[in-house]
């Protein structure tokens, strides 16, 4: 059975997230999650600073559509004063929910003491998140990892600072800084923080079935799921989950067709919102993504870090399939 839930007033019909991911997670991939049914979309990390210096770079990362609801904007920076007038500055914008980045492990990100770097200042991810949710009528919340090499961290008191300092929910992703995606995630430390906190646990990490969706909430308690690199190339993952939580059935892969038919939607999306140059080259990776694993996905992926135009790509997929 499925459950809804709800973050602040925000009500989400399923516990299916699709989780935040750089060059990812773009309005036309979130508006395909959607449609196979994830239940809360987040957008890309978008730079709190360079919101505040008005970069053009950032109005495409903020867009929203209206079909994509609830969505949920993540922000990261470290400087509190300057993240609570970003997040009053744009709250006037569509999205639903307010997310700070406090796990990215990206060493950028992180040498500006931003990310996952701020898990070692407790009292800084307290200003940050007291700000930031005064700031704003619309529910905050922050996306933590469980630790920071060399630092002591400790995940569940971080977790209540962030809940007494006015968060709504909290996403944690069972690994440290130092494991970036390697290793396996540490669910019993996201069952703790959840034991610990009253507020909403998305539990983040090694989710990769809809059998591991079961999993995780029942070994954690938490309130969503949240699907981070199991959903590249696979937005099917979320129809899956669904139908095996309503039916406790397993609903077959997509068909060759429906891949393709699937690339091609992707694709055009693409183009329309950056233009053929642009969209054709993000879709490269996107391809090797969708293919893999298939027979001749290693010429598929070669070739198609060749293509330039929309013509090319469906030329590629009708050779191949």
């Amino acid at each position: 059975m499925m459950k809804r839930w709800k973050i602040g007033q925000v009500e989400i019909e399923n516990p299916f997230v699709l989780a935040p991911m750089a060059g990812i997670t773009d309005l036309p991939f979130r508006g395909l999650c959607k449609e196979m049914g994830a239940g809360l979309v987040y957008t890309e990390m978008v730079s709190a600073k360079a919101i505040s210096y008005r970069n053009r770079n950032t109005i495409p990362l903020m867009e929203i559509h209206p079909d994509e609801h609830p969505v949920s904007l993540q922000i990261f920076g470290s400087e509190p004063e300057l993240m609570a007038e970003v997040a009053k500055s744009i709250e006037e914008q569509p999205f639903d929910i307010l997310d700070i980045n406090m796990g990215c492990p990206v060493p950028k990100v992180v040498n500006n003491g931003e990310g996952s770097a701020l898990l070692k200042n407790p009292g800084l991810i307290r200003e940050i998140v007291t700000r930031v949710s005064h700031a704003v009528k619309k529910p905050v919340t922050v996306k933590i990892r469980i630790g920071f090499e060399g630092a002591e961290v400790d995940p569940v008191e971080i977790a209540k600072i962030i809940e007494d300092s006015g968060a709504a929910a909290i996403a944690v992703h069972g690994r440290t800084r130092q494991q970036y995606y390697s290793g396996k995630a540490d669910w019993e430390t996201i069952r703790r923080i959840k034991e610990a906190v009253s507020v909403p646990v998305i539990g983040n990490g090694d989710v990769d079935s809809p059998e591991r969706a079961e999993a995780m909430m029942k070994e954690t308690g938490c309130d969503g799921v949240m699907i981070g690199r199991a959903v590249r190339g696979n937005p099917w993952i979320f129809r899956e989950m669904r139908h095996y939580f309503e039916t406790g059935e397993l609903i077959s892969r997509p068909s060759l067709a429906e891949l393709r038919e699937e690339i091609l939607r992707h694709a055009r999306w693409q183009i329309e919102k950056k233009g053929e140059y642009t969209g054709i080259r993000e879709m490269r990776k996107h391809v090797a993504w969708y293919t893999a694993g298939m027979r001749h996905s290693a010429g598929i992926r070669r070739e198609s870090n060749l293509i330039s135009s929309y013509q090319e790509l469906e030329t590629l997929l009708e050779r191949f399939s």
